[in-house]
């Protein structure tokens, strides 16, 4: 997936106010948009080099949004956006070998009082897919892990997976793993106990785990290579 506008490498000061960051650009400060509700831990420290993109939009009050952020080994996608972005270019392209075969992609489907990210159908040999893809930066002990944050809305999403299973639709949890100095990933039970325990029931009911991790650039980001994902205990 291409940038939809050229990124400019700028020097990251301070993250603010959740969705807010002060970066050197051009010599000059400015303020830009942080597309990203979490904690953002293991992602940035002051004075790491990052990416901006910067909107055609003149009404917008802060044209650059933060999308990348480099830790010296690796360029770190923070634009949680992006994920269901580039699985929608992903299975449009059929490049996921695990998802293909679908004739149909169905982006935001409505499921109960919330929505899943893609439902897919049209298989010849499977059963409709619902699907429901997470954005994943974090890294601790070596290994990315999920949340960065407690998320009872992710909570939510596992349990509805489950759900949707028993009754006989094939359902997915798909994480995009935007770093590349990792090579497996868990849930992070230190820091949501509760969608860790969820997870594994989901996992255990019969949804997919599937983690596929990003190949990060400038130009653009590629679909890297599926690594493991340990359900912990």
């Amino acid at each position: 997936m291409k940038w939809a506008q050229p990124l400019t490498e700028a020097i990251l000061l301070k993250r603010y106010k959740r969705f807010l960051a002060d970066c050197t650009l051009d010599s000059s400060t400015v303020t830009v948009h942080v597309p990203n509700t979490g904690s953002m831990t293991s992602c940035w420290e002051p004075n790491w080099k990052c990416a901006v993109s910067k909107s055609d939009n003149l009404s917008r009050k802060l044209p650059y949004t933060l999308e990348l952020i480099h830790n010296g080994q690796t360029w770190i996608g923070v634009n949680t956006a992006n994920a269901n972005k580039l699985v929608k270019h992903w299975l449009e392209q059929g490049l996921l070998e695990d998802l293909s075969g679908y004739s149909v992609i169905k982006p935001e489907m409505k499921v109960g009082e919330s929505r899943l990210d893609f439902y897919l159908s049209g298989h010849p040999g499977l059963p409709d897919c619902f699907i429901e893809v997470k954005n994943v930066t974090l890294k601790l002990d070596g290994v990315a892990q999920f949340p960065d944050a407690v998320s009872t809305r992710g909570q939510k999403h596992l349990q509805e997976l489950a759900s949707l299973r028993k009754e006989g639709y094939r359902t997915v949890m798909l994480y995009v793993v935007q770093r590349e100095d990792v090579e497996s990933m868990r849930p992070a039970v230190s820091i949501d106990k509760e969608y860790s325990r969820l997870l594994q029931e989901a996992a255990a009911s019969g949804v997919e785990i599937l983690v596929y991790q990003c190949k990060m650039g400038l130009d653009e980001i590629k679909l890297g290579k599926k690594i493991p994902f340990h359900p912990g205990t």
